[in-house]
């Protein structure tokens, strides 16, 4: 069995900037990554997906988001390149390939085990393995029982299968309404709600959004102990995607009340033939690996913390949670800030033992 300071799951953003940190505080950090690359969830996202923050306001602690135009919003295959980048200049054990199956507590230390057979004994944890690989997909009436395509936003890629098509985008958040705007160029669209789509306006007197809750101290404030239930953000919006549901394409309307066979059965009862429903309902924290581990989740498989820590185990920490402790605790932007505190905490523990 292999003996380590601290193992911390994930290598996508949350986990880089944990071990830049722990690295920082003089700590040895075992990163373990499932896929090939230390990239995260990144390179699996819509081909169109570009950063909600302008690359001034996109960066891990000490490497700046690189090119010269601070303003513009960079692609999603900047983000991989960069975070590749990040990854390469640590000098950490960042080990690709390597699935965490199980955490499990044995006396003061934890036991690790890989996908294939692998142990880890490692004196504190880092989860940070984000939530893509946990898609939400609610309980929609009639769901079940719709024989046409059912996809979440995780695995929708581009318009291209769906040309031509009758499409239904299920939800009200950034990926909802700009995976409908984009499919509504080549298909015919709805966008269907709960409720009405909430924007925030992108530019406020000539700046970004990120500009105004950085020099106010919003972007970094504390709100997420506050926040038993995390409110669901705003659609970022310059104005095209206003525009866009005001002119029809997409088509907004109440979510449908129930199916038969492919046809969706809508609020009035009209019944319409549908080829695809997209569910961009958002994700949940991905930690199958802590589900034998007392005290790490509650009843419902979420994490047990307060601001990263957990709870009740002692030597476990989470990076990465949406609303952890601010704003912006899940984004490129925010997520250093958080590991720095934790990597100070677990150092405190281990410290003490």
């Amino acid at each position: 069995m292999e003996y380590i300071d601290v193992a911390v799951i994930g290598g996508g953003q949350s986990g880089l900037a944990t071990a830049h940190a722990l690295l920082r505080l003089g700590l040895r950090p075992v990163v373990l990554e499932a896929s090939d690359r230390a990239a995260g969830s990144w390179p699996h996202y819509y081909d169109s997906l570009t950063l909600f923050s302008p690359a001034r306001y996109s960066s891990l602690p000490g490497m700046p988001f690189p090119g010269s135009n601070g303003d513009r919003y960079p692609h999603r295959d900047e983000v991989v390149a960069y975070l590749t980048a990040y990854g390469d200049r640590l000098d950490a054990d960042i080990r690709t390939g390597c699935r965490v199956t199980a955490v499990r507590h044995t006396g003061d230390v934890f036991a690790v085990e890989l996908e294939g057979g692998g142990l880890l004994s490692a004196r504190a944890v880092g989860a940070a393995s984000g939530t893509f690989g946990h898609p939400h997909r609610p309980a929609l009436p009639g769901l079940e029982e719709f024989t046409g395509q059912v996809l979440h936003a995780a695995d929708y890629r581009s318009p291209a299968p769906f040309v031509g098509g009758r499409v239904v985008v299920v939800g009200a958040g950034n990926s909802a309404v700009q995976i409908a705007a984009e499919l509504a160029a080549t298909a015919r669209v709805t966008l269907a709600t709960r409720g009405p789509v909430k924007f925030a306006t992108q530019r406020i007197l000539g700046r970004d959004l990120h500009f105004w809750t950085a020099r106010t101290g919003l972007d970094a404030a504390p709100l997420g102990r506050f926040l038993p239930h995390p409110p669901a953000q705003p659609v970022l919006d310059d104005g095209r995607y206003r525009a866009a549901l005001a002119s029809g394409q997409p088509h907004q309307q109440p979510l449908f009340t129930g199916a038969d066979g492919n046809k969706l059965v809508w609020p009035d009862g009209q019944r319409e033939e549908v080829d695809a429903i997209v569910l961009a309902t958002g994700y949940r924290p991905d930690l199958p690996y802590l589900a034998g581990l007392d005290g790490a989740l509650d009843a419902v498989g979420a994490p047990r913390h307060r601001e990263g820590l957990a709870t009740g185990v002692p030597g476990l920490a989470f990076v990465g949670l949406e609303w952890q402790r601010s704003l912006s605790s899940n984004s490129l932007r925010g997520v250093g800030r958080d590991a720095e505190r934790i990597a100070r905490r677990l150092a405190a523990h281990l410290a003490r033992r």
